[in-house]
């Protein structure tokens, strides 16, 4: 049996991806600041910035897959975002020193990024060859893969995997919109014009899956469905299979104020966006059960899910 590490995998992606891998016959191991002796997985300590026991979970392992780093569901302040970057830049650095401490190292790296890479890119497709944009979350993600690409990892192939808005029911940004919209304040934050590139939850499992065993997957992934859209649209189809009637644009003024001093959120996640191509990805054999957004939406909130 194969064992696979996930760094920072007690969060609600790194579950939903150890109880995929571990049902696909993988042995899961998970690196916690908290380890939890009920887990469904075994949980080994680690603090996401230095050396230790931890460590050696990779030897003789097949792979790791690194998703650790604070959450930016945040207002981005100057402390939080130096806790966002550095929690991603010693977390790189820590599994480095693991490498390097290891004789047989796991010959797999798959490393998480974001779709914040590509900045506040307007309409134009963002595809991996672009730059990386301006802004806080950009610079980020620059960071966070430079460091990645500057390890001496000799023999090891690696994989980055640029997130988009993971969509599941009980986590992340979806059930705060939708308790929105079910209140019937659905509409488009600002203009609207906003690109989102999102991903159903189970789609993005099955590139985790794809970037852990096909050995032609190498360099940066956009990690998204081929099918993005703007905010007005996706706020239009959520209304739509919550059955909500038509509800008029919160004023960019109006989502500042409120994410910042009521949803203790940072605004600009609303306002700014990416609209991002995965076809690097679908060339490498990925498929999508939910391409479409209302599609993914209608599975992820059908009555007996509300």
């Amino acid at each position: 049996m194969a064992k696979v590490i996930l760094a920072g995998g007690s969060g609600f992606l790194g579950q939903a991806l150890g109880r995929r891998l571990a049902a696909g016959g993988w042995e899961v191991v998970v690196l916690s600041r908290d380890p939890r002796e009920a887990a469904p997985f075994r949980e080994v300590l680690w603090n996401g910035e230095t050396g230790g026991a931890w460590a050696a979970e990779l030897e003789g392992a097949a792979a790791v897959v690194n998703l650790a780093g604070r959450s930016i569901n945040c207002v981005h302040t100057l402390v939080n975002g130096r806790e966002i970057l550095e929690s991603r830049l010693n977390a790189v650095k820590a599994l480095a020193k693991g490498y390097a401490r290891a004789k047989n190292p796991p010959p797999v790296w798959v490393q998480c990024s974001a779709t914040g890479y590509y900045g506040n890119a307007g309409d134009r497709f963002c595809d991996e060859s672009l730059a990386p944009g301006p802004g806080f979350l950009a610079e980020t993600c620059r960071l966070w893969e430079g460091a990645f690409n500057a390890l001496e990892l000799p023999d090891v192939r690696r994989v980055v995997l640029r997130i988009g808005v993971v969509l599941d029911a009980e986590h992340g940004a979806l059930p705060p919109l939708a308790k929105l919209t079910r209140r019937f304040l659905g509409g488009p934050a600002g203009s609207g014009r906003q690109y989102l590139s999102w991903i159903h939850r189970e789609d993005l499992l099955g590139i985790f899956e794809a970037a852990l065993t096909r050995p032609d997957m190498s360099g940066p992934y956009n990690a998204c469905s081929p099918a993005p859209v703007t905010n007005a649209e996706f706020m239009r189809e959520l209304r739509a299979v919550l059955g909500r009637p038509w509800c008029p644009a919160a004023p960019e003024f109006v989502v500042r104020l409120v994410g910042s001093r009521l949803l203790d959120t940072e605004p600009n996640l609303a306002l700014h966006g990416q609209r991002c191509s995965p076809a690097l990805v679908q060339a490498a054999g990925a498929t999508f059960r939910f391409p479409a957004v209302g599609t993914a939406l209608r599975d992820l909130l059908a009555p007996a899910k509300v």
